[in-house]
């Protein structure tokens, strides 16, 4: 069986091959998916399974701790592992770090989604939040839109924008810098990528130019959400999975509760777009991709690391 180290995983990043590897299991059919969330005194410890025909099965299993970051010694407020098992036999063939692959995944799903529904031409990229998948989430991005010149950060944090900024300018070769007035910000970008920990929407939509292309990763429970319903209402509507994000995301769940959007609004997830379902109809629409995650995209990465 292999074992895929987080170093291993961080030294051979290739993010056109992750974002096809996505793109093809797109064209597979329809993955089975399960999920299992246990819960208890804030902390979490989710399970996350699917199985694609053609590809094999796998099962995520993380435990989501808070509180680990602030201890002495800190630890990662997220731990866990990705186990891989052969289609034709139901052998066990990989075991792979799950934060790392959770990082490459979350990654890769937005760019695929900016690939198939942002401007080729787009020219600024605005990431709001700094933390762990800032990173990842802006290298996916230049990686899916070449013609980006110019990259924004944006986060509570002044002085962490500022450290991830002077980080990704010496790693990429792009002018990345961080911003103070998010409000500012908005309309200037071409891509917007969201990934914070909100409850309540940062992502004013009134503020939006058109032409922008809204990538919200952030929220991950019914109570989150990272854009108001101005901006929900403005744009075309998208997911990675219907399944993942309807019922399961505040993003999408609160505004169809609220009849703000209906069902029908969700026009398409990746496999419709990728299957050639109509995506952005013109360079002045807005476009809203929600990245909701799941199993089936672990798998499908974790099928291509571990070929890799």
């Amino acid at each position: 069986m292999q074992i895929l180290t987080e170093d291993m995983l961080e030294a051979s990043i290739d993010w056109p091959s992750l974002i096809a590897a996505l793109r093809h299991g797109h064209t597979l059919p329809k993955a089975l998916v399960n999920d299992t969330l246990l819960a208890q005194a804030g902390r979490k410890y989710l399970v996350r399974s699917a199985w694609i025909e053609g590809l094999g099965a796998c099962t995520k299993a993380v435990t989501i701790y808070p509180d680990n970051p602030s201890q002495s010694p800190a630890l990662p407020s997220v731990q866990g592992q990705v186990i891989m098992f052969d289609e034709a036999s139901g052998t066990p063939i990989g075991l792979i770090d799950g934060p790392a692959e959770t990082r490459l995944k979350t990654a890769a799903d937005s760019a695929l989604g900016s690939a198939l529904l942002s401007r080729e031409d787009s020219k600024t990229l605005l990431m709001v939040g700094a933390g762990n998948m800032a990173g990842p989430l802006i290298e996916a991005h230049l990686a899916a839109r070449p013609a980006l010149e110019k990259v924004l950060i944006w986060n509570r944090t002044m002085q962490r924008a500022a450290s991830l900024a002077t980080e990704l300018q010496s790693r990429t070769g792009t002018a990345v810098d961080a911003v103070s007035d998010l409000d500012a910000a908005l309309p200037e970008a071409d891509i917007i990528c969201s990934a914070t920990m909100s409850e309540e929407p940062v992502i004013k939509g009134a503020l939006l130019s058109e032409g922008t292309h809204l990538d919200l990763v952030g929220a991950f429970a019914p109570a989150m959400r990272e854009a108001d319903d101005v901006a929900l209402t403005r744009a075309r509507l998208f997911a990675d999975s219907f399944d993942t994000t309807l019922d399961h995301i505040g993003e999408y769940k609160i505004p169809l509760k609220n009849n703000i959007i209906q069902r029908a609004d969700v026009l398409a997830d990746l496999y419709a777009l990728v299957g050639g379902a109509e995506g952005r109809i013109s360079d002045a629409d807005i476009t809203l991709f929600k990245n909701g995650g799941g199993a089936h995209l672990d798998l499908m990465i974790s099928h291509h690391l571990a070929n890799r």
